[in-house]
């Protein structure tokens, strides 16, 4: 069996990045009032600035070809955790190579996206698009993203969406959903690796009520007439596993824990994925291997051997 050298991807989500010193008390009169007091009784202890950093060295230090982010960058959504994301953004490395899309908490509330996701415009934007996003207004973005990489194509799924208090649904929307079959069979008959990136879990049961993609049963639709090769997503803080029906069999779904987590929970500490993606005679094959962070050593080190994705379940 023949294989190309692997295309690796970096898979990081829900950073909840939040600043509260500069906090306009307006900003919180709101459904941002839950997330405030969230942060101030639990989260502050959870998500550190110092796992972030140790985050960044080791992603400059592993050198993967892509970074994929799926969401919530921010914990509250305001115009300064969009800049404190932003910065970030700047140091882990160049726009081209690295995929973002929003999560619930980048979309607490409606917002002016001058002030918010266009400034993350030029990682999130795809490859060939007339229209910038930060030149759309809200859910007239231009979403699905595309990026191609060599043989492997990154479609980024929005289902960032404000939503009711103590509700942190999902949605992607008619358009949307048309968009993304249009683009799941021009990719297939390319005989690219297509990889989508969403927030929300597309498969039923990962998370309750309250937390769902709305049209998820829309999404796997889709996927079951179209095909991907894989599916990324973040929302659910621990690593799940599950399958969704295609064309060519059952692909994964795979969520990545918190990555800025110091969780005693030991499923839910910091980790990130990386994903060895190789054109093979038989079609593709796609490796996985799990960074951890070690609170001990404050840096992020290998877990485990890289393992073949279709005997993971």
């Amino acid at each position: 069996m023949t294989r190309d050298n692997p295309f690796r991807i970096a898979h990081i989500s829900d950073l909840h990045m939040c600043a509260l010193e500069e906090l306009d008390t307006r900003e919180i009169l709101n459904k941002r009032i839950l997330g405030y007091l969230s942060w101030r009784l639990h989260r502050k202890n959870i998500h550190r600035n110092e796992v972030l950093t140790a985050l960044l060295q080791d992603l400059q230090t592993l050198n993967p070809d892509h970074t994929v982010i799926t969401g919530d960058l921010t914990h509250l959504g305001t115009p300064r955790q969009f800049e404190m994301a932003g910065q970030f953004l700047h140091a882990l490395g160049k726009p081209a190579d690295i995929t973002v899309i929003p999560g619930n908490h980048d979309a607490y509330v409606k917002t002016d996206r001058d002030k918010t996701l266009a400034l993350w415009s030029d990682y999130m934007v795809s490859d060939q698009n007339p229209h910038h996003p930060d030149e759309a207004k809200d859910d007239d973005m231009e979403w699905p993203s595309l990026r191609v990489r060599g043989s492997t194509a990154l479609i980024g799924v929005s289902t960032a969406r404000p939503s009711a208090p103590f509700f942190a649904t999902g949605r992607v929307g008619r358009i949307q959903l048309q968009r993304l079959e249009n683009i799941l069979q021009s990719l297939g008959r390319q005989n690219l690796c297509r990889v989508i990136l969403i927030h929300h879990p597309p498969a039923a049961g990962v998370v309750g009520r309250r937390r769902r993609l709305t049209d998820a049963a829309a999404f796997r639709a889709v996927l079951k007439r179209c095909g991907a090769e894989l599916v990324l997503h973040g929302h659910v803080h621990r690593t799940s596993i599950t399958r969704l029906s295609t064309p060519a069999g059952r692909v994964a779904s795979i969520s990545v824990p918190s990555t800025s987590a110091l969780s005693q929970k030991e499923k839910r500490r910091a980790r990130y994925h990386v994903y060895h993606v190789s054109r093979v005679s038989t079609g593709w094959e796609v490796m996985l291997s799990v960074r951890g962070y070690s609170q001990k050593d404050n840096k992020f080190k290998a877990e485990g051997k890289p393992g073949l994705l279709k005997k993971l379940s």
